[in-house]
Parts: structure tokens; sequence; C-alpha cells
């Protein structure tokens, strides 16, 4: 992506290669953690929160290019009673063929939960510098990180750090 391109069109991009579609908040700033991580990023700042890595230029981006009509938000309640968001691309399909749209179709796959475990686990390393990230990350998630949730993270982690990417993620 070129360097000038404004911060909401950079937002819209991520839903776009990651299939055109991507259901909730949580997974889209996970997606785009991961492509940040691996070096396919637009240069969003994330700290870590309750879900995990964070960007809140990237939520206020991602209601950015909704107002301007590059990709739809439709809120939705959930079973929970909470509300979430399904991103639409406006935009026409990307390149299949590039890293980037390879990478985020492949993390868009994978359900949101471990997407936020794989991607707690990540930062943890990466940032944190942790020794033992996924043992860390059950003790941060316990709610989330059962033994079944905790194996598909790292699997899907796994998948994920067999593309070809510019910057390879971390091992954890």
């Amino acid at each position: 992506m070129a360097a000038t391109k404004e911060v909401w069109a950079k937002a819209a991009e991520i839903v776009r290669d990651a299939g055109g579609r991507v259901v909730g908040r949580t997974k889209l700033q996970k997606i785009a953690y991961l492509l940040e991580l691996c070096g396919l990023g637009g240069g969003f700042q994330f700290s870590y929160r309750h879900y995990g890595p964070y960007s809140e230029e990237l939520a206020e981006a991602i209601k950015v290019a909704s107002a301007f009509g590059l990709v739809t938000e439709e809120e939705r309640q959930a079973d929970w009673g909470g509300i979430y968001s399904i991103y639409s691309s406006s935009e026409g399909s990307s390149d299949q063929s590039n890293a980037r749209t390879q990478f985020a179709r492949a993390a868009a796959q994978f359900g949101a939960v471990e997407l936020e475990l794989a991607a707690t686990a990540a930062y943890l390393r990466a940032v944190e510098r942790c020794a033992e990230p996924w043992k860390e990350t059950k003790r941060l998630k316990p709610e989330k990180a059962t033994t079944v949730r905790l194996h598909a993270a790292k699997v899907a982690y796994q998948e994920l750090q067999k593309l070809s990417v510019p910057k390879a993620l971390p091992n954890i």
C-alpha cells in the first residue's frame, strides 16, 4: 500500500483483502494485528486490551471507511445480547496471488476466539517477550482458553506461519 493512503482506506483494504467480508470487530482487529506482525499491515499501532492486541486508530478508521462508503457495517445482536458488526467491502476483489491477500484470507477463515487467542499469544511473545505465551494467554483468558480452543488457536497460528510473508511470525 502506498504510504500516502488515508488510514480509513487502509482499514477498508483489510476487509477487501480478507475476502470482502469480516464478521466481528474482534476478528477485524486480530487480522489487522497479524498483518502488522508479519510485515503486511497498513501501519496501525496496537496495544494490549482485554480482547488482546487492539488499535484505536483502526477502530476509528473503519468507522470513517464506512462513512465514506468503502465498507458497509451491519450491526446485529448476538445471542448473548451484545452487538457485533459485519463488515463488507464495496471495493472489487483484490489480487488473490499477493502475500497480503493470501494471509488476510487465511486468517479470516479461523474463528474469532481462535484468532484472539493466537494474536494474544503472538503479542505476548513479540511485544512483551513472554517466554511462555500460550500459558500466559490461558492465564489471561481462562474462560476462552479452553483446551479445545487453545489447540485450535495453535493450529490456526501454525497454518499462518506456513504462508510466505516479509517477516516471519514469532515462534510461540
